[in-house]
């Protein structure tokens, strides 16, 4: 069986690590199985150099098609038509996409007019917000999957809602959890923890990238101030993208105790989310991370596509109203957070039950 795996964006090879590393397994053991690494080229990243590749066990795609830039329209185009060449010149039995990137929903399209299957990691998650470009990419790649493997039982529900068969469906946990528990004994601590004089479990880690919460100055400005003004004078440790950036420059804001520092690599920022008093972020993907090392984290959003970090795990939803920072604060300097607890599969062992099941399936 042949397998060629898409990744569009850095956290995509974060969570196919684990697979080609289960698929390299199943191979030494005899199985017939091997994979080709799409590399979309949908985001260029500099820090994606042959460290970030090294550090994380991480193999180095087979090609990368250079589809970066554009708008969402010129930058769908341009994967379909790069990766319907790919596909022609290095057939596959399937193709397997992660996540909600615009890659994994252009890539399942390209394969599925090919008449080849598709599987998709992460399918059935849903924020049912349709102006997010991900939920799109979510909805249209799951439309077209064969092979669904889901993060939690609120994805399969919703996959069973819109007629995906029982029999299609495997709760297989997340692959970004294999890679962080894999990790966990590896991270590392980065300079400015020392430089900061941070100490642990007596700061905050920040991240915000989200339109609705970084492109208006005033609300953007709005936000800060009621974080400062409610973490109890600790350092607040905000790694930071170079166009929010641009915009706190623009608005010539300083804010006691908040500490502004370039954006980190994995290892170095999840040194800090473990040690942290508290995440708060606007991040999907973290509050994923912060439930599996128990770690309180606050979303800045009105919704979630990843509800099991609620209901299950150490998350609270506050949305984007400054106003309703406050109150869940509160909660934190009362000693009332919940525990949380891991959701169920989120154990370090996903990949190897993506490929059993694909094994089973004898494609």
């Amino acid at each position: 069986m042949k397998i060629t795996i898409i990744a569009g964006a850095r956290p995509n090879f974060m969570k196919i690590a684990p697979i080609i590393h289960a698929i390299q397994i199943a191979k030494d053991a005899g199985k017939n199985i091997d994979y080709r690494l799409v590399h979309t080229g949908q985001h260029y990243d500099k820090a994606m150099s042959d460290t970030f590749f090294e550090e994380l066990n991480i193999p180095h795609p087979d090609v990368n098609l250079e589809c970066g830039g554009g708008t969402q329209a010129e930058q769908t185009a341009s994967i379909l038509i790069a990766f319907e060449k790919e596909l022609k010149n290095n057939p596959t039995d399937i193709v397997l996409v992660v996540g909600d990137v615009t890659s994994t929903m252009a890539c399942s399209i390209v394969a599925k007019k090919m008449n080849t299957k598709v599987a998709h990691v992460e399918a059935g998650i849903r924020s049912f917000d349709l102006s997010m470009p991900e939920e799109i990419n979510r909805m249209v790649t799951d439309s077209i999957t064969d092979y669904f493997f889901t993060t939690s039982d609120f994805a399969n529900k919703n996959l069973k809602s819109a007629g995906v068969l029982d029999e299609n469906i495997f709760f297989v946990g997340n692959v970004m959890i294999d890679t962080l528990l894999k990790n966990m004994d590896r991270l590392k601590k980065p300079l400015v923890f020392d430089s900061l004089n941070l100490k642990e479990k007596s700061y905050f880690v920040l991240t915000l990238h989200r339109p609705a919460n970084v492109d208006e100055a005033s609300k953007l400005q709005l936000l800060l101030k009621e974080i400062v003004n409610n973490t109890n004078g600790l350092p607040i440790i905000f790694p930071i993208h170079p166009r929010t950036r641009n915009i706190l420059n623009d608005l010539g804001i300083s804010l006691d105790n908040l500490e502004i520092v370039e954006p980190l690599g994995y290892l170095e920022f999840n040194y800090l989310v473990k040690n942290a008093k508290a995440v708060i972020t606007d991040s999907g993907g973290i509050t994923e991370e912060t439930t599996v090392m128990g770690v309180p984290c606050l979303t800045l959003r009105d919704n979630t596509e990843r509800p099991e970090t609620i209901s299950l795990g150490t998350n609270e939803l506050v949305g984007t109203d400054p106003k309703k920072i406050k109150p869940v604060l509160d909660l934190l300097w009362r000693g009332e957070w919940k525990k949380g607890t891991i959701p169920p599969y989120w154990d370090g062992q996903s990949a190897n039950r993506i490929i059993d099941a694909l094994i089973t399936l004898g494609l």
